[in-house]
């Protein structure tokens, strides 16, 4: 299961602790971008959570008060957006290391 979510910068912090404090939650993969990095004009950051529904609905419930979970048109454009960069990186690491 994935749920991306739109923390504000001033808010980002204490929302970033409270996801790795959690024993459940940080086993998962978590992808944060900036709003810059993902071509939005949104001043926070984007964060992926991608793991088992139980740990999901976790995070979901850690970040209910700080957070926005976005609709699942907004979180495919982030995903896709995320899926670009990491495609392009891995490309630009190939073509140095042949």
């Amino acid at each position: 299961m994935k749920a991306v979510f739109f923390i504000e910068k001033d808010k980002y912090g204490g929302a970033k602790n409270k996801l790795y404090a959690d024993d459940v939650v940080s086993k998962q993969s978590i992808t944060v971008r900036d709003n810059t990095a993902v071509g939005k004009d949104k001043d926070g950051y984007y964060v992926l959570i991608d793991g088992d529904d139980e740990a999901v609905k976790k995070a979901e419930e850690i970040l209910k008060d700080v957070s926005k979970k976005l609709s699942d048109k907004e979180a495919g454009e982030i995903e896709k957006a995320i899926e670009s960069q990491e495609s392009s990186a891995a490309d630009g690491f190939g073509a140095i290391f042949g």
